[in-house]
């Protein structure tokens, strides 16, 4: 039963996650948006999602771990597990050091008068954010896998 709780959580944890980043991907791709739009735009996710997102990423990584420790038993699934994290702890080192820096930058910007370089920073924060994009996906696709792995095996 435990393990199957933190199977439950781990998964949910991971496609909120997941899923955020892909949202962002799908909806709030910047290439064309005037500098204020953009400034706007960001500043408003950065000030909704900043404290949350890391919260989350950091225990779907700490359950994933846990997990993995469940399955020492099973190779495969341990190796699907660690994977996972691994992928999981990708996404979170992208954006600690590469998108969350830019954002501190973009939240000191004015909407009415962004810097010179302003498209420079946009195009930056924007491939680390299909790059950790790709890590959250993959992670929660080998946690998927993991999960039904188990459930076959059950």
């Amino acid at each position: 039963m435990l393990t199957s709780t933190i199977d439950f959580a781990n998964l949910l944890l991971g496609a909120l996650v997941a899923g955020t980043m892909f949202g962002i991907w799908l909806g709030y791709n910047p290439a064309g948006l005037s500098a204020g739009v953009y400034v706007s735009q960001q500043q408003h996710a950065i000030g909704a999602l900043n404290v949350v997102m890391p919260v989350l990423g950091g225990l779907s990584i700490v359950l994933t771990l846990v997990a993995a420790a469940f399955a020492a038993s099973d190779r495969t699934r341990l190796i699907l597990l660690l994977s996972a994290a691994g992928c999981f702890i990708a996404a979170g080192l992208i954006t600690r050091l590469l998108n969350q820096p830019i954002n501190a930058i973009v939240m000191t910007w004015s909407a009415d008068a962004p810097p010179t370089d302003w498209m420079q920073l946009r195009d930056d924060w924007w491939r680390w954010h299909v790059m950790r994009t790709v890590a959250g996906i993959g992670g929660l696709s080998l946690l998927i896998i993991a999960a039904l792995k188990r459930a076959s095996v059950s």
